[in-house]
C-alpha cells in the first residue's frame, strides 16, 4: 500500500505521528465504452465551449457560478486556504461508541505510526480500547474539511470519514404514516423465521456473484470471440419469468410459515457452510469405514473401493440375491424324479417313492449314463418276482 497523506494526530500536548492509507478497494472489473459498429474505443475530450480546443487538465481551473455570475477558483486559491494547509488531525471529543450512527460512515482508512517510537501511537490504541471510546476529530483531505471517527480495528487505529449532519436526508414517507395492525401470531411467527436463519456474520462466507459471473463471461470470450453463446454458457434470464408477479397479493402468515419450514429442513444455508458441512459428513464416513487400522492383507485398491458407495451398492443387492439362487436350485433337484418307469401290475408304493428319492440324489452326484442303468435292473427283480 501507498500512504496518501501525512500528518499526526493530537489531543491536548501529545501529538503522534501517522500516515494515512486507505483501508478499501474497488474488485469491479475495469469496462470501457467502444462504438457498437467497428469497436473504436470512445473517450471523453475536455474541449472548450469558446474557442473549440482540447484542454490539459493542468490548465483546468474551478468555477462557481450563482445563475448571473462566473467566479474562477484557481489551485493556488484552493492553497492558500488555511484548512488545507493543516497537516493535523485534531481530536474535538471522545464520544461512546455506541452513539455513532453507522449511516454517518464515508470511507475508511488506516493509520500508520510514523517516527522512530510507536509509544504514543500504541498509548492512543490502547486507551480507547479500555475506554470504549470513539475520537471524533476533524481534517483536511484531498481540498476538503473532514469530520471522522478514530477508533481501534484489532491493533491498528482506524480513520472513518463521516458526513455532514446536513448530508443525511430524513425519511418521510406517507405509508410510514398509517396505521398499521400487526398480530401476535405474525410477530411470533416473524420472529421464528429470524431464529431461523441466525448466525454469526463471517465476510468470508460471502461474494460478488455478479463480477465473478462477468471475468467467466470475459475468459469465454477471449476463448471463444463473439460466436459465444452466453444463453447456454450462462442459462437463460429470469427477468421474463418474473414479470407480472410483482402486483400478486400473498397471504403474510403462509409466507412466512413456509419460509421457517424450509429453513428448519435446512433449504437455505450459506454456500461455503453447505460446503463445509459435506466435506464434515464425507470425513465422518470415511472415520466410520477405517474403524479397524490393522492390515488384513487387502490391497489399497480393494480397501478404496470398499469404501465408495458404488462399490458396497453392489455387494448389497448380490447378498439378496443369494437366498432366491439358492431356492432355485433346490427346485431342480426336488423336481427330477430318474426312476419314473411304473411297474408291470400298475401299482406304486411307498418304498418306490423313496427309492425313486435316493435315486434322484445320486443321479445329482453321478453321470446320467451311470443312473438309468441300475433303475432297469430293479424293475426286471420285480417282473420276475410277480
Amino acid at each position: 500500500m501507498r500512504s496518501i497523506w501525512k500528518g499526526a494526530i493530537t489531543f491536548g500536548l501529545v501529538n503522534v505521528p501517522v500516515k494515512l492509507y486507505s483501508a478499501t478497494e474497488d474488485h469491479d472489473v475495469s469496462l470501457h465504452q467502444v462504438h457498437d459498429a467497428d469497436g473504436g474505443r470512445i473517450r471523453y475530450q475536455r474541449r472548450c465551449e469558446i474557442c473549440g480546443r482540447v484542454v490539459d487538465y493542468e490548465h483546468i481551473d474551478k468555477a462557481y457560478d450563482d445563475g448571473d455570475r462566473t467566479v474562477v477558483i484557481t489551485g493556488d486559491d484552493l492553497k492558500a486556504l488555511p484548512e488545507e494547509k493543516s497537516r493535523e488531525i485534531d481530536v474535538l471529543e471522545f464520544v461512546p461508541s455506541d452513539q455513532l450512527d453507522p449511516i454517518m460512515f464515508d470511507r475508511s482508512y488506516f493509520l500508520e505510526p510514523d517516527g522512530s517510537s510507536p509509544k504514543a501511537y500504541v498509548l492512543l490504541r490502547r486507551t480507547l480500547e479500555e475506554t470504549d471510546r470513539t475520537a471524533i476529530v476533524h481534517f483536511s483531505l484531498r481540498q476538503k474539511t473532514r469530520l471522522a471517527a478514530l477508533r481501534v480495528r484489532g491493533d491498528v487505529l482506524m480513520l472513518q470519514t463521516l458526513l455532514w449532519d446536513d448530508e443525511v436526508r430524513e425519511a418521510r414517507f406517507p405509508a410510514l404514516e398509517k396505521q398499521t395492525r400487526i398480530t401476535d401470531k405474525e410477530l411470533d411467527m416473524s420472529s421464528s423465521l429470524v431464529d431461523s436463519l441466525s448466525d454469526d456474520f463471517e465476510p468470508a462466507d460471502f461474494s460478488d456473484d455478479y463480477q465473478a459471473e462477468l471475468r467467466q463471461l470475459i475468459d469465454a470470450k477471449l476463448e471463444e470471440g463473439e460466436s459465444l453463446d452466453t444463453d447456454a454458457t450462462f442459462g437463460e434470464s429470469s427477468d421474463d419469468a418474473d414479470e407480472g408477479e410483482g402486483g400478486e397479493v400473498i397471504d403474510l402468515m403462509e409466507a412466512l410459515r413456509q419460509s421457517v419450514e424450509k429453513n428448519r429442513s435446512g433449504g437455505r444455508r450459506k454456500p461455503a457452510k453447505r460446503a463445509a458441512a459435506r466435506a464434515g459428513s464425507s470425513d465422518d464416513a470415511d472415520d466410520a469405514d477405517d474403524g479397524d487400522d490393522t492390515d488384513d492383507g487387502e490391497s489399497a485398491p480393494k480397501k478404496q473401493a470398499a469404501k465408495s458407495p458404488a462399490a458396497r451398492k453392489p455387494a448389497a443387492k448380490a447378498s439378496a440375491k443369494r437366498p432366491a439362487a439358492k431356492a432355485s436350485a433346490r427346485k431342480p433337484a426336488a423336481k427330477s424324479e430318474p426312476v419314473d418307469e411304473k411297474p408291470a401290475d400298475g401299482k406304486s408304493g411307498p418304498a418306490k417313492s423313496v427309492s425313486a428319492k435316493s435315486g434322484a440324489k445320486k443321479a445329482s452326484a453321478k453321470k446320467p449314463t451311470a443312473k438309468k442303468a441300475p433303475a432297469r435292473k430293479s424293475a426286471e427283480g420285480e417282473r420276475k418276482a410277480g
